[in-house]
This record gives C-alpha cells, sequence and structure tokens, in this order.
C-alpha cells in the first residue's frame, strides 16, 4: 500500500464532466490499495471571475477581504468532488486550508506555508477515507484565512505530501507532463520522462507554467518524488526527483527552453558610478517588494555615471519606476526608462556544467534568425536573454531545433487549453 497525493489543476475540474472523470481517477487509485489524499484548484476561470467581481466594486479591497473571498473557489471544488467520489461508493471527506491544518505567516495575498498540522487527514486516511484538501489557502495566526499565491496548489499539495511521509505526489494538469518547450508555442516539443529538481526549478523560475515555484523548493527540500501527468490520459507523465546513488539520471545538455513574456524591463540613466550607489537603487525596489531578475550595468557616456538596467515582473514596474522617481534626488540619476515590450528566453540543462559550445549555438540561432539579444544573464545550468517580444516566438522555435529538442512527430496534447 503506498500514500499518494493527488492535485488537480483548474482545467481538471472545470466542470461536472472534469469533476465526474477526476473523482473516476481517485476511485481508481484508492481502490488500488492506496491510502489517497486529494488537493484540488477552484473550478476553471472561478477565481479570475471573483476578483473581476471585487474589482467591479472597488480597486482598493481589504487584502483580508480578498482572501476570504478567494478561497471560496477551491471550497466549492473540494465539496463537489467529496460528492462525486462518494457517489461512486468510495468515502470522501473535504477540509479547507484551515481545517487541514496549513499554517502560514500573515502575508495575504502571498503567504508562505510555515507549519503543516495535518492530523485530521491523518484521521480521515486512517478510517479508510479519502481526504480532499483545498489548495492555495491555509490561515494564520489570528485565525484569518490566507492564499498562498497564484499556482499555490501546487504547494499545498508537495507540503502535505512531505508533512505525511506520502510516495509520491502526483500534479494532474491538462498536458501529458514537462515538455521541452510550451507546447502551445513549439507544437513539436518533446515530453520530458525525467528531470532533475535542479533544472525543474530553473524552469520554473524562468518561465514554465506547469509547475510552482515553490511546490519544486519543497519537494527538493524533502525529497518528494513528483509526477506531472495529465488528468484527461492515462499516459505516463514526467517525474522530478533528486538524483541518488541509486538512480544518479543521466543529464541531457539541454533539457528544455522556456519563454517569459511576462517581464518588463527597467533602464535607471546615469547613476553616479561610485560605490554604494546601485546598493540604493536596488534597495529602493526591494522595499516595493520587487523581484528583480536580470541586471547589466554600463559606463554612459559620462565616465563618471552608470546605467543599470534590469528586469522584472510587468505588475511591478510601475509602482517600482515611481518608488525610484520619488527617490530621485537621494539616488542621484538623471533619467528612467521603461520597457514593457520584452521577453526572456531561458535554456536549461545540467549538462551544460560539462559541455563547451552551448552559448555558441544559443547565440548562433538567434543571430541567424535575426534576433537581437538586449541583455544575458546566467547560472551554472541556465542561460537567459533579454529579446523583443515580438522576437519570442521565433526565437524559441529556433532554438528548440538548434539543440536538437524537436520530436519526430507532434507529442504534445493540450487537453484543456490553460496548461494548468
Amino acid at each position: 500500500m503506498a500514500l499518494i497525493v493527488q492535485k488537480f489543476g483548474g482545467s481538471s475540474v472545470a466542470d461536472a464532466e472534469g469533476l465526474a472523470r477526476v473523482a473516476t481517477r481517485v476511485v481508481a487509485t484508492k481502490k488500488a490499495g492506496n491510502d489517497v489524499v486529494v488537493v484540488v484548484s477552484a473550478m476553471g476561470d472561478t477565481t479570475d471571475d471573483l476578483l473581476d467581481l471585487a474589482a467591479a466594486i472597488t480597486q482598493k479591497a481589504p487584502e483580508r477581504e480578498m482572501d476570504i473571498l478567494l478561497t471560496a473557489g477551491e471550497r466549492i471544488s473540494m465539496s463537489l468532488l467529496a460528492m462525486a467520489i462518494d457517489a461512486r461508493g468510495v468515502p470522501a471527506r473535504s477540509y479547507t486550508g484551515q481545517q487541514a491544518g496549513v499554517l502560514t505567516d500573515a502575508a495575504y495575498g502571498k503567504a508562505q506555508i510555515v507549519k503543516l498540522a495535518p492530523e485530521r487527514i491523518q484521521k480521515s486516511l486512517a478510517d479508510g477515507q479519502v481526504a480532499i484538501v483545498a489548495g492555495f489557502q491555509g490561515v494564520n495566526d489570528a485565525n484569518d484565512v490566507t492564499t498562498l499565491g497564484r499556482g499555490g496548489s501546487d504547494t499545498t499539495a508537495v507540503a502535505l505530501a512531505a508533512a505525511l511521509g506520502a510516495d509520491v505526489c502526483e500534479i494532474y494538469t491538462d498536458v501529458d507532463g514537462l515538455f521541452t518547450a510550451d507546447p502551445r508555442v513549439v507544437p513539436n516539443a518533446r515530453r520530458i520522462r525525467e528531470i532533475t529538481s535542479e533544472e525543474t526549478l530553473e524552469l520554473a523560475a524562468h518561465g514554465a507554467k506547469i509547475l510552482h515555484l515553490r511546490a519544486v523548493e519543497f519537494a527538493r527540500r524533502y525529497n518528494v518524488p513528483l509526477h506531472v501527468r495529465s488528468s484527461f490520459s492515462d499516459k505516463d507523465g514526467t517525474w522530478v526527483r533528486n538524483p541518488t546513488e541509486e538512480n544518479p539520471m543521466e543529464d541531457p545538455i539541454i533539457t528544455g527552453v522556456t519563454h517569459d513574456a511576462s517581464q518588463a524591463k527597467i533602464t535607471v540613466l546615469g547613476v553616479p558610478d561610485r560605490p554604494g550607489v546601485a546598493a540604493r537603487v536596488f534597495q529602493v525596489c526591494a522595499d516595493q517588494g520587487s523581484n528583480v531578475d536580470t541586471i547589466v550595468q554600463n559606463v554612459s557616456a559620462d565616465s563618471n555615471r552608470a546605467d543599470i538596467s534590469f528586469t522584472l515582473p510587468m505588475a511591478e514596474a510601475e509602482r517600482t519606476l515611481q518608488a525610484l522617481r520619488d527617490a530621485e534626488d537621494d539616488l542621484g540619476f538623471t533619467g528612467l526608462k521603461d520597457t514593457a515590450e520584452i521577453g526572456i528566453l531561458s535554456v536549461v540543462g545540467a549538462g551544460m556544467r560539462t559541455h563547451s559550445g552551448v552559448s555558441a549555438t544559443l547565440f548562433g540561432a538567434l543571430s541567424e534568425a535575426g534576433v537581437n539579444i538586449e541583455m544575458i544573464s546566467t547560472s551554472e545550468i541556465r542561460i537567459s536573454v533579454v529579446v523583443a517580444s515580438e522576437d519570442l516566438p521565433t526565437a524559441l522555435k529556433v532554438v528548440h531545433s538548434a539543440f536538437d529538442l524537436d520530436a519526430s512527430e507532434t507529442e504534445a496534447v493540450v487537453y484543456g487549453g490553460t496548461g494548468r
């Protein structure tokens, strides 16, 4: 008997038909002799609909009230799924994040899990029930409900798997696993059968939408094997796990190519070129909670000054720009420039540690396609480039081909249309 945590995204439980399909799969897993914990997201576009309703009422909704509102979506799907499973002859019990013992800090809208106390889940399992948990939510020390941010249901599932000592955490979505590129942009992307947690972290951090970054971090830290697969088919998906001596895992040179069109670029012009000024620039950004990624500094035409460019999520750009404007006298820069029309392409692969020529292949492919590179950043197993947003689809396809990642025939099927 195994303990299996199964997480189903919004596209998998979007309607009554989807709930029935998920219930049938859960019941089959239970009847195969396993203990089963299920984590569900809100149905379809429920969260977006709730956000739209709030926006129609006020543009300054209190964060606490927004979290209370947004947790309603998962409560609907968890209770309906419990009914569907019970109707198939298997006892099921649904739990909110609070009831499941998901304890968080007080950061409404983007709370972090600080502790798991899943006693009620363990009792359900001992009683032979399927335990169904509302993803994306928890409770803080003030006994207020909190949300974990978009994609937080993945984090709920992996955290529960770690706390319960699950044998595997299955992440069900509307594609058959992780692919070498987004199959919506690159139809001949190839399914990845097995990948390291380290590579998956880089993919998730740089545009891959299938897995939430914090979920991968949890899985890596607590050694939880992940199996990413589709709820619309019975195909084997992608296994994500830490390498071991028994299973060292072969390192391909390049595992995948990701893209991110949700970033903006800010350039701080004419910053005084002396120690400490750059630190103050990025302290201003940090004070706004901005997630700065790629950074480039160039000496400006005035040799006593420099230009600093950096990327950050588009949603954070306007408040960061305003904070920099407010600090202009202190920082002493001569101007600000923001560019929203950028895209970031990243190639990821543990094998690039020991293989030369990756940079040459990447830059050569982009050059032949006429794609100009604006910025470059690297890690030990990743190279990222900033390009114009209109060049991003072309860049993705030519780089994917340049590293021989194309499948011999079309493998990717997007069953639900959202990728989650």
